[in-house]
Order: structure tokens, then C-alpha cells, then sequence
């Protein structure tokens, strides 16, 4: 298998508050789902630390420094009623960003051909300046930038499937040439962002989906819109927002998807991947809240990414 998954133990020192959705007990399931012998072949790599320099291709200094001394000593700040910082906060979310960036490393020198980070907290929500959703910093977009910076990645793709629309990532490619932000999403939905005529520097292609769309609809959407535009925009390399909240057993919304449709859905990018990116792929958790099901979407996604049915 040319997939590896990176991850570190620091990222489930992120203590959540009781009965918070977004809990060290994902990040759990998911290592022990991965420990099946059906992913035997997969070369497990512990994430290394971003640097504030990596943050700062995202996020404003001041930013950063206002949500390292807001961390607590001991139980939690909260940022809002979503969004928290426990005393372990800073080493996870440093793991997390470290991961994606780690990850574009190893794909862009040919090590891997795609990786998946088993990273937490989720980043997509987080903005320049703002952490919400959950989300301390933006992982993927910090990692979108880092592709460019480092190895002068002309087009750099982000698919976002999280069944929330990823306001933060779409707030730096908004900003930004060379990058591609598409995303399917419930819509009513938080954090209400995310229309299908939303324009910016970058390439934006917002596909709005109505509560209990389900397969059919998602499938078309990425079949007649949204796969024709990555293909035409020809990425470098491709990350994925992967979240998997869109299950129809998820409790945080209502899109009404199976495990397959997520199979199905990274197969096809990973097909992409090899067309135009020379397989390059990263693809890093957001999302997913149903416990069960979100281990048997990890394990579903991650056996696409290496190409086994």
C-alpha cells in the first residue's frame, strides 16, 4: 500500500467538555479501527509538531498568541458555546496542523502517494482570525499554502465533504490564486455559508444540498459539477476535508448518507489525484459523531485511499 496514516496521541489531549460532541473518544476509535489486520500493509508515522511560522501562512500573529494564553491550566476555556481550549490544547493542535503539512511533505517527495492524518481538533471553521466550529486553526488551508510556499505548487485543490461548509478554508481561497475550494454541504445548516454563486481569487464551487438529499444527490453533484471543475482546474495536489458527519446516523445533521457513498467519493478523487497530481493526496479528519460510524467510515476511506475495495 502506498498509504500512510499519520497521527500522535498529543491530539487526545484536547479534553473535551462532558457531553461535547467533538471528543478525545473520535480520535480512540478510529487508531483502534485502523489496528484491523486488513491494514497491516499501512505505515503509521507519529505527526510532528507545526511551527509558528506554518501557523502564521494562515493566521495572524496576534491570533495565534491570543489563543496559546487563553489555554487553561486545568478545565476548559470557551472560545464560544462550540468551541473549546483545554490545558492540552496547544500540543494537539500543534500535532494536528503539523500532520497535514507533514503529510504534503511526504507526497510531494514522493514517499507516499497519499496520506490520511488521524488528527484532532478539525480545522475547516477556524478563519484568519477567528476559531469557531470547534476549530482552533486551519489545518488544510495552512497545508494548501505550505504546498505552494515550499514546493511551488501552482493549483492546489481542497474537497471539502464535511456535511458543514467549510467557511474558513473558503475564507483563504477567497483570497488566494492558485487554489480550488469545493465543497458539498448541508444547507440550511451551521455555519450558514457556503452559496453556490460565492466567487473569490481562487476557485470556489459551493454545492448546497437540502437535508435528507442523500446518495443520489451527492453523487450527481460531484458527478455534474463539481468533479468537471476540479479536472478543468488540473490541481498539483488534492486535500481533502474529510468529514464524515453527513452519515445518515450522525447526530449533528441530516444529510442521509451511507459508508459507501464516502468508498465511492474518495475513489473517485483518488482517481483524479492520479490523472493530473501524480497521485498526490492528503486528506485529513474534520468531522463525524456517531462513534461507530465514524470508525467505519475512517476504515472505509482509508482502504479506498490504498486502493482496496
Amino acid at each position: 500500500m502506498a498509504t500512510a496514516i499519520i497521527s500522535h496521541k498529543d491530539c487526545a489531549a484536547h479534553i473535551s467538555p462532558p457531553g461535547h460532541p467533538e471528543c478525545e473518544e473520535r480520535l480512540n476509535v478510529i487508531l483502534a479501527a485502523l489496528e484491523d489486520p486488513q491494514f497491516a500493509a499501512l505505515v503509521f508515522i507519529e505527526a510532528q509538531k507545526a511551527s509558528i511560522d506554518q501557523l502564521k501562512l494562515v493566521h495572524s500573529a496576534d491570533y495565534i498568541k491570543t489563543i496559546f494564553d487563553h489555554i487553561p491550566s486545568q478545565g476548559h476555556f470557551m472560545i464560544d458555546k462550540d468551541t473549546y481550549l483545554s490545558s492540552g490544547s496547544k500540543e494537539a493542535v500543534l500535532r494536528a496542523v503539523g500532520a497535514t503539512c507533514q503529510a504534503v511533505d511526504l507526497v510531494m517527495n514522493g514517499k507516499f502517494q497519499n496520506v490520511f492524518c488521524a488528527v484532532r481538533p478539525p480545522g475547516h471553521h477556524a478563519e484568519p482570525e477567528t476559531a469557531m466550529g470547534f476549530c482552533l486553526f486551519n489545518s488544510l488551508a495552512i497545508a494548501a499554502l505550505y504546498a505552494r510556499s515550499k514546493y511551488f505548487c501552482h493549483k492546489v485543490a481542497i474537497i471539502d465533504f464535511d456535511v458543514h461548509h467549510g467557511n474558513g478554508t473558503q475564507s483563504v481561497v477567497e483570497k488566494t490564486k492558485g487554489l480550488f475550494y469545493a465543497s458539498t454541504h448541508q444547507s440550511p445548516l451551521y455555519p450558514g455559508t457556503g452559496h453556490i454563486y460565492d466567487k473569490g481569487r481562487g476557485v470556489i464551487v459551493n454545492v448546497p444540498l437540502a437535508a435528507g438529499s442523500g446518495s443520489n444527490a451527492i453523487r450527481k453533484a460531484y458527478e455534474n459539477r463539481i468533479f468537471p471543475e476540479l479536472c478543468a482546474f488540473k490541481p498539483d495536489i488534492i486535500l481533502i476535508s474529510a468529514g464524515f458527519d453527513g452519515h445518515r446516523l450522525d447526530p449533528l445533521a441530516d444529510m442521509n448518507l451511507e459508508v459507501d457513498d464516502f468508498h465511492w467519493l474518495t475513489q473517485e478523487l483518488v482517481k483524479i489525484a492520479q490523472i493530473y497530481a501524480k497521485g498526490r493526496l492528503v486528506s485529513s479528519l474534520e468531522g463525524g459523531y456517531n462513534l461507530v460510524i465514524l470508525s467505519e467510515c475512517v476504515k472505509s476511506h482509508v482502504l479506498a485511499l490504498a486502493n482496496e475495495s
